[in-house]
């Protein structure tokens, strides 16, 4: 009986795997494509970080103005004391001085000094909101030399400035409010360009929710009393009587 042994079939080594030149040309292939994406994201990046700083600071820019807006609106007919009818507001180009309602969290709304201010600092112009606790001033004594402002805030920052401007009935724009017996009917805030000095598009006005004492409301003429309080007002203020010193234990 014989036996006959199967032959193998020949394997096919030429198809087994890759040879090394094909392995060298899917490396060279490889570099090609990721040198490729490099240089395109090397381009992409930067203009990438920029669109996104951008954005950011157009965002703050928005809540500051915001902010801003809702203070302004928000000033209250305050005298500074009882001998005056004037309201307290001070307002320039480039500093607001008011009295608002302040609401902060866990306290019961309570009246305060705010100012908004354009300070310098190491990173360049910005606009800073501080606020002091109210209380009676003294007739005879700046403002400024009277209230010590507290917990400053920046509310926008370079490269955007801002200036401020005021109206009253007559709807023409100041640059400083002056009128002792009225508050301004409106505020603007101009935002510009700190580089430039142009007036940006983000620019707004708003109007202050009361101008007028509450006196003056219930009079037959709102005109006549307004003018009282304005004569009241540029009136020369009596100087406070002097103390007697002690001396020796003595009055002179």
């Amino acid at each position: 009986m014989r036996t006959g042994r199967r032959r193998e079939a020949p394997r096919n080594r030429g198809t087994a795997g890759f040879t090394l030149f094909e392995a060298l040309v899917s490396v060279a292939v490889m570099s090609a494509i990721v040198a490729a994406l490099g240089a395109v994201a090397g381009q992409w990046l930067p203009n990438w970080h920029r669109g996104f700083g951008r954005v950011q600071r157009l965002e703050t820019l928005d809540v500051g103005l915001q902010r801003l807006a809702a203070d302004l609106e928000a000033a209250e007919f305050v005298t500074p004391n009882g001998a005056s009818k004037g309201p307290i507001f001070q307002g320039d180009e480039k500093t607001v001085t008011f009295v608002r309602v302040g609401i902060a969290p866990g306290t019961t709304p309570h009246l305060e000094f705010v100012r908004l201010a354009e300070t310098v600092d190491e990173r360049g112009f910005a606009l800073v909101r501080s606020h002091a606790p109210f209380k009676t001033l003294d007739p005879n004594r700046p403002i400024d030399a009277q209230l010590y402002f507290a917990d400053p805030v920046v509310l926008i920052r370079a490269p955007f400035r801002v200036s401020f401007a005021f109206a009253g009935a007559d709807r023409l724009w100041r640059g400083s409010w002056q009128d002792p017996a009225l508050l301004p009917s409106a505020a603007r805030i101009q935002v510009r360009d700190a580089a430039t000095d142009k007036v940006l598009a983000f620019s707004t006005a708003t109007l202050l929710h009361v101008d007028l004492p509450a006196e003056c409301v219930t009079q037959k003429s709102v005109q006549q009393c307004i003018d009282g309080i304005r004569r009241q007002g540029s009136a020369p203020q009596p100087a406070q009587s002097a103390k007697p010193s002690l001396v020796n234990g003595s009055a002179p």
